[in-house]
């Protein structure tokens, strides 16, 4: 009876091998739509990033102004990516296991599946579906893997924005005369563009550190997200 039970935890008939072919077939379009998707804001941030570029160093005399205000644009873009990303996450994690547990082994002559019960982790998946990665893992992989690269030209273009224009800098008082805003004093403004660069290195660090240790203390590899 315990043989009969293990071979029905890690064989399937000929009819349910084609229901799971199905089901990765469904999971991989799922996870390629919201792929497209999270593609789709970051175009969207490096596109309003270019304009603000743009009518920036149009001329000696424009305004830094739009290098701040995009990057409102910026982090309304990051948190809607990172929400994206939560969701291709689950698809991914789901195509991933199914790889990891059913197709290698199908694959592999003689090999049985690399985990007794590993159609429950799934199912219950399925059963109670849930987000793999809470929200700041989300954005700090977002950070990671493309908004680092905007940050960077943005800080890096208001910094030279800053130095050049309209013309070369002289002295302290006068980077702090470039960058106020109206009312707001240079230095308020310069010391929040630091905050603003810090939290997003931090959130990249932080999750960072998280995925290391999601990863360590994960038995084996029954962990999905």
């Amino acid at each position: 009876m315990a043989r009969d039970e293990e071979d029905r935890r890690t064989r399937f008939d000929t009819g349910e091998l084609g229901a799971v072919a199905h089901l990765y077939r469904g999971e991989v379009y799922r996870s390629t739509i919201w792929r497209t998707r999270l593609d789709t804001t970051t175009n969207w941030s490096v596109v309003t990033l270019g304009i603000a570029l743009s009518i920036s160093f149009a001329s000696p005399a424009a305004s830094p102004l739009p290098l701040i205000l995009v990057g409102i644009l910026i982090v309304f873009f990051l948190m809607l990516e990172a929400r994206r990303y939560r969701y291709f996450n689950v698809w991914r994690a789901r195509c991933r296991w199914m790889e990891r547990h059913f197709f290698a082994p199908l694959l592999t002559d003689g090999e049985q599946h690399l985990e007794t019960g590993w159609q429950t982790v799934l199912a219950e998946d399925y059963r109670f579906p849930r987000y793999h990665v809470p929200m700041r893992v989300a954005v700090g992989r977002r950070i990671r893997r493309n908004y680092i690269w905007i940050l960077l030209i943005q800080s890096a273009a208001y910094a030279g924005k800053l130095m050049v224009h309209p013309g070369p800098l002289t002295s302290a008082r006068e980077l702090y005369e470039r960058a106020a805003i109206g009312p707001v004093d240079g230095r308020i403004v310069i010391v929040m563009g630091c905050l603003y660069v810090l939290s997003w290195a931090l959130a990249a660090v932080a999750s960072a550190w998280d995925d290391r240790r999601r990863a360590a203390g994960r038995a084996g590899e029954s962990g999905m997200g």
